[in-house]
């Protein structure tokens, strides 16, 4: 399912004293099956777009393109509950949000709500459990018995259960250790591509954006600062260090490396395994490293 993004601004509190500018004039363009990596500052409008995405907000000025369906100031909506089913969010610590007494009603909450039998909805509960590397076996448990790392993948499960055509992933890393969070991307990048996901990272790490997405969107202060390919974001990284960004390990090497011995690799390198091939390149190549 596709998504767009058209000039889109939203204000909170509109028309009030309290009036905030969040985003403006923000378009972007997410096809179906792309992995998408919003990433900025706090404060720079990520999560203000996370929310127009399942049209928790709809925008002050411009329009969100939802598969079939548009959604604006103007128009007075109806039936949310279908582009709500179709987008599944991840919000920053999904473990919170959990209540039932057992796992297996956790999960069958968001699917029975959304009208899929008990039945149906017990089926999907095994398959999302397995699908974040949960065995059947904690499906009888209470949640608050498990580990935060297993509260967190059933959280997630709830949200695959609703069979979503995108997931929106919010920080979906937040508080975990550098294992945990790796095991988790790995899982949502597995997803993506098995089940042909539209994915959409909100995050502050650019090791993931840069391992992951296949279309990167900076933001600042409200704005699109600048979107494109991974190797486009990265292939000039001082304007993002200007902005007080962060760039990934393996591209900063890279531009000491560069630096050092006063050349330019071949192409801007993601993977330690890239920057390992393009190094061989100027041994063979005769340069004095």
């Amino acid at each position: 399912m596709d998504i767009s993004l058209r000039q889109v601004e939203y204000r909170y509190q509109a028309n009030s004293p309290f009036e905030r500018l969040a985003i403006e004039n923000v378009s972007i363009d997410i096809p179906s099956g792309t992995y998408l990596a919003i990433i900025g500052h706090t404060g720079s409008g990520k999560s203000t777009i996370l929310q127009h995405l399942n049209a928790i907000l709809k925008p002050t000025k411009g329009k969100v393109v939802i598969g079939e369906r548009e959604v604006t100031n103007a128009k007075k909506q109806k039936n949310l509950k279908e582009i709500r089913k179709r987008v599944g969010i991840v919000f920053q610590f999904p473990e919170h949000q959990l209540f039932e007494e057992t796992v297996e009603k956790d999960i069958c909450f968001g699917p029975m709500n959304f009208g899929v039998t008990e039945e149906a909805a017990k089926r999907r509960a095994r398959e999302a459990i397995r699908q974040v590397g949960l065995s059947e076996e904690i499906l009888q448990k209470s949640p608050f018995d498990l580990s935060g790392g297993q509260m967190r993948r059933v959280a997630i499960a709830g949200v695959l259960a609703m069979e979503p055509d995108v997931i929106v992933l919010d920080e979906p890393t937040a508080g975990l250790d550098p294992r945990g969070r790796k095991e988790i991307m790995e899982m949502f990048y597995q997803l993506h591509k098995k089940r042909n996901l539209s994915t959409v990272l909100v995050t502050h790490s650019m090791e993931d954006a840069s391992l992951y997405a296949d279309q990167i969107v900076i933001m600042h202060r409200g704005q699109v600062y600048k979107k494109g390919t991974p190797q486009e974001i990265f292939h000039s990284p001082e304007g993002l260090l200007e902005l007080g960004l962060d760039v990934p390990e393996v591209v900063r090497f890279q531009q000491k490396v560069e630096k050092a011995f006063q050349t330019k690799l071949g192409k801007t390198c993601l993977t330690i395994e890239e920057l390992t091939g393009e190094i061989e390149k100027l041994f063979k190549g005769g340069q004095p490293l």
